[in-house]
């Protein structure tokens, strides 16, 4: 008798349902968007009992809490990537986080959107607040790196928000229409045009000559 699990139905080991569940919103989110976003259809798309989403995440907003807390995760885990091939210096170190950016919002732009463009989420959350927290801490640690300085905390405002504002652009606009040639350009041609764009947004004495992307 052939015992071999059908691969036309789900069949989820203890502890991997939640993270089934969460990679069903994803592509449920991405393909209808949030107005017609339900538990219903992320159950369906998941393969399981309409109660389970319910059960894991309550309601909509918690379940669309608990893919935002996953969407700042891989957020860094995306910057992580790029800074692991960048040269050591806190300079290269951060325009390799901005080039980290750009990849998350262009490998996942439903979810980059709901995380810093929509409303549902609840960053009251404590999963979010925390994955939120760190993703902003590390980009303070980085600035304060560029600038000299021991502490994060006694970093400008002004200071993060203009490398913040340069990544964060540039990751939005590569999800338009109009950057659809620069979409289309060679990775390393691309990640050479953003790295100086990024440079330049770094104080003077900290930008250093113009490098190509590791």
């Amino acid at each position: 008798m052939d015992t071999r699990p059908d691969p036309a139905r789900p069949r989820y080991h203890h502890g991997d349902l939640r993270a089934a569940l969460l990679a069903a919103a994803e592509a449920e989110l991405a393909e209808v968007g949030l107005e017609r976003f339900s538990l219903r259809s992320v159950a369906k798309r998941a393969g399981v009992s309409h109660a389970a989403p319910a059960h894991h995440f309550g309601d909509v907003e918690g379940l669309l809490t608990a893919l935002c807390a996953e969407g700042f995760r891989r957020f860094l885990a995306a910057q992580n990537a790029r800074e692991d091939d960048a040269p050591r210096d806190p300079a290269s170190q951060i325009v390799a986080a901005g080039l980290g950016y750009i990849d998350f919002a262009m490998e996942a732009p439903a979810l980059f959107r709901l995380m810093f463009a929509s409303q549902r989420p609840d960053f009251r959350s404590d999963d979010l607040t925390a994955w939120a927290g760190a993703a902003y801490g590390h980009l303070t640690a980085q600035v304060a790196a560029v600038g000299g300085e021991v502490r994060a905390d006694k970093v400008p405002t002004r200071d993060v928000a203009g490398i913040w504002a340069t990544a964060h652009g540039l990751a939005d606009l590569m999800l338009s229409r109009p950057m659809a040639p620069l979409r289309a350009m060679p990775r390393p041609e691309r990640d050479a045009f953003f790295a100086a764009i990024i440079r330049r947004a770094l104080p003077p004495e900290a930008a250093g000559p113009p490098q190509p992307p590791a």
